[in-house]
């Protein structure tokens, strides 16, 4: 396993985290305006030579913006996929090998509370489905979540073969949350892990493969360790989102790395079992007393904590396993 956290340049001060910390790999993307998007390559180019010359690889593009369009099946699907094949050759020709992308049009990640008290003061993000207001819409309406397994499947139908010329693999993240119940009007797919299951079994290939999210499979209901076994054996994992949460998929809040409901030991232990070799994060760590919460998950003193934890894991299970 490989550790790094996001990064969105050059210039970001967790480049001198990074080192302090040992890692060399990163999680970025890119800024892209709408009259930028001819020139990706260039783009990509640049950046991934601007991470090289600090030390560091461009390893995951996490966030694959710009295709809500294909989501939701309305005009502009062709040019957005055109965007994305391009994109996708922009990362092969630049040695990113893996896409992070969702299938949660409009509607992404979402919590109902951005501050809530945890331990010692810090605070966590949380969510409660008690208090989404159930007629809220979007522009896009209410969607459906036959519409989404259509357009899910297209997409991969055509993107595929686009990965697999220039090996860079999907790697699908779940539903935050993964309810069963609309949010905005708008359904979910990626809730439990028999849809996982099916969404990867789409269209068969090496390169369709999902980001594991830890704290999402466990709000699923799902055994961390058993799920990682599971998907792990399959080879679909292709990068890691390593957190944890304390409830269920309904009603949930974050947590410190240390001090949720999945057994972390057990968790690493068993992507060691499948031979994971790919890119883990730590993902969504509070925000410590007297730091701002403006970026509420994404603050950095408890990622540093978390990197720390992470790497206590992993050597704990290479003396255990023999390494």
């Amino acid at each position: 396993m490989k550790l790094g956290l996001v990064i969105s340049d050059a210039k970001d001060e967790m480049v001198s985290i990074q080192h302090q910390l040992g890692l060399k790999h990163l999680v970025s993307s890119l800024r892209i305006r709408g009259e930028e998007k001819g020139d990706l390559n260039a783009m990509m180019a640049a950046k991934c030579k601007a991470f090289e010359d600090v030390g560091l690889k461009f390893s995951v593009f996490e966030g694959m913006g710009g295709i809500e369009d294909i989501k939701l099946d309305r005009p502009g699907a062709d040019e957005q996929m055109d965007f994305a094949k391009r994109l996708i050759e922009a990362c092969g020709r630049n040695d990113v090998r893996v896409m992070c992308y969702n299938w949660m049009p409009v509607v992404g990640w979402f919590r109902t509370k951005n501050a809530l008290p945890s331990r010692g003061g810090s605070t966590v993000t949380a969510f409660d489905v008690a208090d989404v207001d159930p007629d809220e819409r979007t522009f896009a309406g209410e969607i459906s979540a036959a519409t989404l397994w259509k357009t899910l499947e297209s997409f991969l139908r055509e993107i595929i073969p686009v990965c697999e010329k220039w090996n860079v693999k999907m790697s699908l993240h779940p539903d935050d949350p993964p309810i069963l119940t609309p949010l905005k009007g708008i359904e979910r797919i990626v809730t439990s892990a028999r849809n996982y299951q099916r969404a990867l079994d789409l269209v068969d290939s090496a390169y369709n493969t999902m980001t594991f999210c830890q704290a999402n499979i466990s709000a699923m209901g799902e055994d961390v360790p058993a799920a990682i076994r599971r998907f792990g054996s399959q080879g679909k994992i292709t990068f890691v989102h390593f957190r944890d949460i304390r409830g269920d998929k309904n009603c949930f809040e974050e947590t410190w790395h240390d001090d949720g409901q999945t057994d972390m030991y057990r968790a690493m232990k068993a992507y060691y079992e499948v031979g994971f070799d790919g890119v883990a994060r730590p993902d969504h760590v509070p925000t410590m007393v007297g730091e701002p919460n403006d970026r509420p998950s994404y603050a950095v003193k408890a990622n540093i904590f978390a990197v720390g934890y992470i790497k206590g894991l992993m050597e704990a299970v290479e003396k255990q396993i023999g390494l």
